[in-house]
């Protein structure tokens, strides 16, 4: 990867023109709530690296990736796959699938696009150097953790392209996963709907609602109007399998939030609370309606047919989410308003997330970063000609499979001399961004 020479200042510049481009509506309508994500993105070099995944794209279509953005691995069809489009070591966690398995895999679809696999294999690479250097680890085992990754995703690859079995190729469950992985799906089953209903409601004059404080706002009427309108929308976009109970749908209360995590700040978003699948109140179901962003990766994607493809951003949220990710939420549908589309799925009770800050031993990281190679390769394999969508209409597994095939021994080369390279980058960034900050020279803030 070859990258510009530009002192500390020019890249200052930079970054400043990118975020900009990126965050500069939302962050003129909400300023408090980007001083709260920007602090979160000043904590580390990763933290940074998770809410810039505008600046890793500028950087790719800038030619900074090196050869590799290009692609000796991308031909006409590997560069039209659908990807993550955020894929680092921290999107990934469990949730519960429409079948009411326990699953692990790749989770948050915000930035989801089509576009070539290989920046979703790169970005999560680069990802990997950040948590190592963290972690205090050399540069050459960093390197070998990299390779794992590779080697895993090529396996996989391989053997879906190969026609192998389901049996041969199972998801991350609680009966086939092991390591953290295991130990987030084994955290995952300890918690109960009824915990989260307590920790977001209560029950008044005999009917669950929302309780005040922990971050919701009450609506006034017009609002509230809106919203449900909204949601009546929403309604027309399920799957008709999604819900057997007509009851389901019946709304028992409307608040509002805001986000102001480090991918949400500045969006507004509303939990609807829903009647379950029975009239017992520890059934009720939370939903979140949520506006829904435009990705980082599209800015550099020129094929209008992917771009038409997409009512809003909510469609193409769900419409990605739904091809990347076998069983999804059988909540998850879009809406509008305001004009403005929208993403809507549950507040799941049984979402946990991979936690890095135990996993320090070299071997056990190796084993998950090689776990989760496996599941970036399921992911890309998952959403092509059998998954419904006609934008990508050939098997992807096959395409990449037969893209690497023709450069075996070049593939993780190239994902390693990335990974070193733009964790360096990224680490520097990161220090000239809290400098920015710090100094008053972010606009708006």
């Amino acid at each position: 990867m070859s990258v510009p020479q530009l002192s500390d200042e020019q890249r200052g510049e930079e970054i400043l023109a990118v975020f900009d481009t990126a965050f500069g509506e939302l962050l003129a309508a909400d300023p408090a709530a980007f001083r709260v994500k920007f602090r979160k993105m000043a904590a580390s070099a990763f933290a940074f690296y998770r809410g810039t995944a505008c600046l890793f794209y500028h950087d790719l279509a800038a030619g900074s990736g090196g050869s590799i953005a290009g692609g000796p691995y991308l031909d006409e069809r590997t560069s039209r796959v659908w990807i993550h489009g955020d894929l680092h070591a921290e999107n990934f966690g469990t949730y519960m699938d429409s079948n009411g398995r326990l699953i692990f895999n790749v989770n948050d679809f915000d930035e989801a696009y089509v576009g070539p696999f290989t920046w979703d294999v790169q970005r999560f690479a680069a990802s990997i150097a950040l948590i190592g250097y963290a972690k205090a680890l050399s540069d050459d085992q960093i390197t070998e953790l990299v390779r794992v990754y590779a080697a895993a995703y090529r396996e996989r690859i391989h053997a879906l392209a190969t026609g192998a079995k389901d049996d041969e190729v199972p998801p991350f469950t609680l009966d086939t996963a092991e390591g953290p992985l295991l130990d987030a799906l084994r955290d995952a089953r300890s918690l109960t709907r009824f915990g989260l209903l307590e920790s977001m409601t209560e029950i008044r004059d005999f009917e669950r609602r929302f309780a005040p404080g922990g971050g919701s706002i009450e609506l006034d009427a017009a609002t509230r109007y809106k919203v449900l309108a909204a949601f009546d929308g929403y309604l027309e976009t399920l799957p008709e399998s999604s819900l057997a109970r007509p009851d389901s749908y019946r709304v028992k209360d409307v608040v509002g939030r805001r986000g102001i995590g480090i991918g949400s700040a500045g969006l507004p978003s509303y939990n609807i609370l829903l009647e379950g699948n029975s009239d017992a109140l520890e059934n009720d179901v939370v939903i979140y309606v949520k506006q829904a962003q435009t990705p980082a990766v599209s800015r550099h994607i020129a094929d209008r047919a992917i771009r038409d493809y997409f009512q809003h951003e909510g469609h193409r949220t769900v419409i990605s989410q739904r091809a990347l990710q076998a069983h999804a939420d059988p909540w998850l549908g879009w809406t509008e308003l305001d004009g403005a589309g929208q993403l809507v799925a549950e507040v799941s009770p049984y979402a946990v997330d991979l936690e890095w800050g135990d996993i320090d031993d070299p071997e056990e990281i190796a084993q998950v970063v090689a776990d989760l190679g496996r599941a970036t390769a399921t992911m890309h394999a998952a959403a092509d000609d059998q998954s419904g969508e006609s934008l990508v209409p050939f098997s992807t597994e096959r395409a990449i499979d037969a893209a690497i095939a023709a450069d075996e021994e070049g593939f993780a080369p190239l994902l390693v001399d990335f990974a070193h390279a733009y964790g360096a980058r990224a680490r520097g960034d990161h220090q000239i961004f809290v400098d920015l900050f710090r100094n008053g020279r972010i606009p708006g803030l």
